[in-house]
């Protein structure tokens, strides 16, 4: 089958991690891009995958960076070189230094995550609002305002965050033209937010069901995931988040806002893979999901701001709804109710899975269609069809990376970018081939309207799209 090129890569690629998504990022690049054959190379400190890189002419490096040799190595790769790209997907790697120093050595670059050296997640000196994604991104947002423009750097983009901010703006049009609200697509960020906050959307969950399984029951004392188990933990151990919208009338008592920075969201001082809230998925209908800290939860709920500081005319709330796959859910149990992690990991690979999909989506909720999601049911069946070395979590990312790598060909000098500032319709252009059915469900749930009610619930009936509707007790 022949693949459309979407640009040519002048310089070195560089990929730093080859974990699940690597894998898959790396025959998407194959496919897509013309560039070096003799100049690709990976950079990771596992060599569990060197036979599988050395099969396809790739050059593998078993190297750890750090904080005292990441600059050396970027050097020897792209200094005196054309434009190249760096490729993050890693874990424990300073993401933000790495991309400052790519930027001074002309390279592009793209991550998945604001990720920070090995240890910050876990660092009892600091302090639970040091330790959210709010913090890492105000790093990020603080460095574009002091160095605008230059070589484009994308922050964030994968399928969450990435592809979801994507999605967004997506189903924003498909409720404005559904209710009659005639509109023209918005060509600013401005024009966004005022779209947004004019159809009366009150807030979005990003809401995920995942029900890839394989045909065995999970092992007694192994965290099992559809992809990094590092990753997912990290997270998982982190405050919950959650930007923080201006029809909330309630905040939790152990919920904290921020006096600096945008100052759109807040934090729970309490895991986020421990707080439960309601939500609706169009596969279960309405579920359970985590409000995991992650980084779109914060640069939706900034991006379509309408005025300024704590106090603005209008924000939405934001945050993760996320239902693991079973096995993930079992090895969370077993990882707080031990009090440690798990020793063995194991990622579920398409060799494996034998059933489910991957039900990622965006719910825009409050409006005058109560509740609209927008999203992507990739199969692992289909997901066998599409691509190699992945299932469909890591499709869902692979690809976004992939969509942010054209884009950022295409813009080469746009300086430090978040997914939510660029072009929605060219990115899921790339992007849909491998997303399966992409599909919009209108729904009349609301977080009171299917609820166990043999129990006093303190909620607030008033308005059912309240936070303290949402949150489970």
């Amino acid at each position: 089958m022949p693949y459309p090129i979407h640009g040519h890569i002048a310089g070195p690629i560089v990929m730093i991690g080859f974990g699940s998504i690597g894998r898959g990022t790396l025959p998407l690049i194959e496919r897509h891009f013309t560039y070096d054959a003799h100049d690709i190379h990976v950079v990771a400190p596992d060599d569990t995958h060197a036979n599988l890189l050395a099969q396809r002419g790739v050059k593998f490096h078993k190297l750890a960076l750090t904080p005292q040799n990441y600059r050396e190595v970027l050097d020897g790769f792209f200094k005196g070189k054309p434009q190249g790209f760096c490729v993050n997907l890693s874990v424990d790697v300073g993401s933000l230094d790495v991309m400052k120093h790519c930027r001074r050595l002309g390279a592009l670059y793209i991550d998945t995550v604001v990720e920070p050296w090995a240890g910050h997640y876990f660092d009892e000196s600091l302090t639970p609002a040091q330790r959210t994604n709010y913090a890492l991104r105000e790093t990020v947002r603080t460095e574009k305002q002091a160095n605008p423009g230059g070589t484009t750097a994308i922050s964030c983009c994968g399928a969450n965050p990435g592809m979801v901010s994507w999605f967004v703006k997506e189903a924003l049009l498909d409720i404005a033209r559904d209710t009659g609200h005639a509109t023209q697509m918005p060509q600013d960020r401005a024009g966004w937010a005022r779209l947004m906050r004019d159809l009366g959307v009150k807030g979005v969950h990003i809401a995920e069901r995942d029900t890839q399984a394989p045909a065995y029951p999970k092992p007694m004392g192994v965290f099992v995931n559809t992809w990094s188990v590092e990753g997912f933990v990290a997270e998982g151990f982190q405050p919950a988040e959650l930007g923080w919208g201006t029809h909330e009338k309630w905040m939790p008592e152990n919920a904290y806002p921020h006096d600096t920075g945008c100052q759109a969201a807040i934090y729970i001082d309490y895991p986020g893979a421990l707080t439960r809230v309601h939500t609706w998925c169009p596969t279960p209908g309405p579920q359970y999901g985590f409000l995991v800290t992650h980084n779109e939860a914060i640069s939706i709920a900034d991006y379509y701001t309408v005025g300024e500081g704590a106090n603005p005319e209008y924000r939405p709330t934001c945050h993760y709804a996320y239902h693991p796959s079973n096995m993930a859910v079992l090895s969370l149990h077993e990882c707080f109710g031990s009090g440690k992690v798990q020793e063995k990991h194991k990622i579920l690979d398409e060799n494996e899975i034998v059933e489910g999909i991957d039900e990622l989506g965006v719910l825009l909720y409050g409006h005058a269609r109560n509740a609209y999601w927008y999203g992507s049911r990739l199969s692992m069946a289909e997901t066998r069809e599409l691509a190699p070395f992945q299932n469909a979590t890591g499709l869902q990312v692979t690809s976004a990376v992939l969509a942010g790598m054209v884009w950022a060909l295409e813009n080469p000098q746009a300086g430090i970018v978040e997914t939510d500032e660029m072009d929605h319709v060219r990115c899921l252009e790339v992007q849909r081939h491998y997303l399966g059915p992409v599909e919009g469900h209108y729904t009349d749930w609301t977080p009171i309207s299917q609820r166990w009610d043999r129990f006093r619930e303190d909620i607030d009936e008033s308005d059912p799209w309240q936070f303290r509707n949402i949150l489970a007790s």
